[in-house]
């Protein structure tokens, strides 16, 4: 059944409707100003204890069941080169040398759990999410593969699956939640050797980094890095250099980044609606104009097949009794050629015929 102009206008009025209110939803929950979950949990990395031994990659790799590296997690030559977090790595450690230092400084990087996270008021379908744990999950169910959480990221953590065409996933750290779940510590966490990582209550791991900052002044900068970053993260930094000089920005400011884009973010499902109605239509439009095509293109085959097979049967026809006349003809022939020998041999006078009277 073809659609009608009439059905198209109306699926864009519906649209235009269903857009109008999720805009006002949208702008609703877009200004309203979520701090996270108080009494939910992170972890605190101290950059001065970690020694780059990359153990905390081999637990990730291992938990999240990703695709073993070119390079063994063992070989540690290739922190001479900037690592990056990609679709089968959710965690890095990168190696620095800060300007006044010749000792290396190793710092772990993954997502950073925010509490009002940019890629989950990005997704307007919800497959990101704040989880009352302090993880920033992803639900590849309800995702759409529109990667607005890739460009909402102020860390540019989430990275695609783009070699996977029918089932991509964005990917991205969870804080090991199906672990949290269980009672049990994230992966890295659990398999850090010089405690560099410690899991525990967000409020409890900023009083922590506190107390190490006032009893060694010397060693630490005066800074926890994701108590207030983008309106604070469930990942906080301690270390004794900027963080600037370790590869981590510093111009984030304190705003929260769904403050920032609700504005923007408010016209998403709007645009979405819509685009859906008319991609619809579209959609129906087109697929009407094919099923026209093909039964047009099944029409004339049918016809052509009908007129080849009749055509055929003349043929056949015409074969049989051009067939038949030639079969009486030449029985015809043949009874004409037997009647003249007979007459033939009965003539009188044969020479033939005497000798074979004389012999009877």
């Amino acid at each position: 059944m073809g659609i009608t102009r009439r059905e198209l206008l109306g699926w864009m009025a519906a649209g235009a409707g269903a857009g109008t209110f999720l805009k006002k939803n949208a702008w609703a929950a877009g200004n309203h100003h979520f701090t996270g979950y108080p009494k939910s949990a992170g972890v605190l990395h101290d950059v001065t204890r970690c020694i780059g031994c990359r153990k905390c990659e081999t637990a990730c790799n291992r938990v999240n069941e990703l695709p073993a590296p070119e390079t063994s997690f063992d070989n540690l030559d290739v922190l001479k080169d900037r690592q990056w977090l990609s679709d089968s790595r959710l965690t890095v450690v990168n190696r620095y040398f800060p300007a006044g230092t010749n000792s290396p400084v190793y710092v772990k990087t993954q997502c950073n759990h925010c509490l009002e996270p940019a890629c989950a008021s990005a997704c307007f379908v919800k497959a990101l999410k704040k989880q009352p744990t302090g993880a920033v999950t992803y639900d590849e169910s309800l995702c759409v593969g529109c990667r607005y959480c890739m460009i909402a990221c102020p860390f540019e953590v989430p990275a695609y699956e783009y070699h996977k065409p029918l089932t991509p996933r964005v990917m991205k750290c969870t804080l090991c939640q199906p672990r949290l779940e269980k009672g049990q510590l994230p992966g890295c966490v659990e398999a850090c050797p010089k405690e560099a990582l410690t899991y525990g209550r967000r409020d409890e791991l900023i009083r922590i980094a506190r107390q190490r900052i006032d009893k060694y002044p010397g060693r630490y900068i005066r800074h926890i890095y994701g108590e207030n970053e983008m309106g604070g993260t469930s990942w906080l930094y301690l270390a004794g250099h900027s963080f600037g000089a370790l590869g981590m920005r510093e111009d984030l400011g304190v705003a929260s980044a769904p403050s920032l884009t609700a504005g923007a973010l408010a016209v998403v499902p709007m645009v979405v609606s819509v685009g859906v109605v008319l991609l619809t239509g579209i959609h129906a439009i087109s697929q009407r104009k094919d099923k026209v095509a093909r039964e047009e293109q099944q029409e004339a085959v049918n016809r052509a097949r009908e007129e080849a097979e009749e055509t055929m049967a003349r043929k056949l026809a015409d074969q049989k009794r051009a067939a038949d006349k030639e079969k009486e003809a030449a029985i015809k022939r043949e009874v004409e050629k037997a009647l003249a020998e007979s007459a033939r041999e009965n003539q009188p006078g044969d020479p033939a015929g005497e000798a074979g009277g004389r012999e009877g």
